[in-house]
């Protein structure tokens, strides 16, 4: 089947996983309506980001411009994302957008830190903080 260009499919570049890798259910404590994008590596957020990992080895998400899915491997909190790809629309957010997914592709952990914080860890130190609203 073919998307319409406007939806066509890019790859970002990081390395292939399927859901099959991941053999356990996703700890209930990372089960979310929503995670929201508020910081990364330390600094404000500027746009509206979320990440979803309602499914064993997959990850889903809106950045300020496009939707995005792929996979991840690891037992939860070891994280690492893989074969992500994302919708192709341009936005005024595109910087902010190009910042997430540079961030996202660095990430090896994700961590509960809170009742309502997500934590992402990765390689020389970046992180991403994310927050879930009060139910």
């Amino acid at each position: 089947m073919r998307l319409p260009h406007a939806l066509a499919v890019f790859a970002l570049g990081l390395s292939a996983c399927t859901a099959s890798e991941a053999t356990d259910g996703v700890p209930p404590e990372y089960l979310a309506p929503q995670w929201m994008l508020t910081a990364i590596d330390g600094q404000p957020f500027p746009a509206h980001a979320t990440i979803d990992f309602s499914e064993p080895g997959k990850i889903t998400g809106q950045g300020p411009c496009n939707r995005f899915f792929g996979g991840y491997d690891g037992k939860l909190p070891a994280f690492r994302p893989g074969g992500l790809a994302a919708t192709k629309m341009a936005c005024p957010d595109m910087g902010a957008e190009a910042a997430m997914f540079q961030a996202l592709s660095a990430m090896t952990r994700a961590e509960v830190t809170g009742p309502l914080t997500l934590t992402l860890t990765g390689a020389e130190g970046r992180s991403m903080t994310f927050t879930r609203p009060l139910d």
